[in-house]
């Protein structure tokens, strides 16, 4: 998994998401440091995708449907929806022409969560987007053990009726009501 051992920079962030610089992805979760990520919420015919996390951080938790960080290239901040097809391509398979239509952004949060195993920190303001798909994707299987589908009742009461362990920003998009 090369993409984890890549150095790549994320946008260091304050309270009220004006960017401050940027900083090295892994210093930042090692340190808790707040910046911005994103979470990209994929549907099929009105269910929802949740993908199993292949990942040093959050392990093995589902996550909606994908998450990640823009990161910068020469010195530039790339722009939301160039990361997402980016994520997109790297971790389901998916391209831009795949989408039913651009994905739309539903809302952005804070939070702040440890993963006890890997002693890593997520401190981020989290941009939610949401997108259909024309088809149900193939995930990269370096990127994810597998997914989910599930309708928006089961989402909405995943907490009571599932054993799935649940990323942290997934249970605070839920809470937020993020999901559209």
């Amino acid at each position: 998994m090369d993409y984890y051992k890549k150095k790549l920079f994320v946008a260091r962030v304050n309270l009220d998401d004006i960017i401050e610089g940027k900083i090295e992805r892994w210093f930042t979760h090692k340190q808790g440091i707040l910046h911005r990520g994103y979470t990209v919420i994929l549907t099929f015919q009105d269910k929802y995708i949740l993908q199993q996390r292949k990942h040093p951080v959050f392990n093995r938790c589902y996550d909606l449907s994908y998450s990640s960080h823009q990161v910068f290239i020469n010195e530039k901040l790339q722009e939301d929806l160039q990361a997402i097809y980016e994520g997109l391509l790297r971790e389901w398979n998916l391209k831009k022409d795949d989408l039913a239509e651009h994905p739309i952004k539903n809302g952005k949060f804070y939070y702040k969560s440890q993963d006890l195993k890997s002693k890593y920190i997520e401190h981020e303001i989290d941009y939610v987007y949401q997108a259909k798909l024309k088809e149900l994707p193939h995930p990269n299987l370096d990127f994810a053990y597998g997914y989910k589908i599930i309708d928006r009742s089961q989402l909405l009461q995943i907490k009571k009726l599932s054993s799935l362990t649940l990323a942290p920003w997934v249970e605070k998009i839920i809470k937020e009501n993020l999901v559209k």
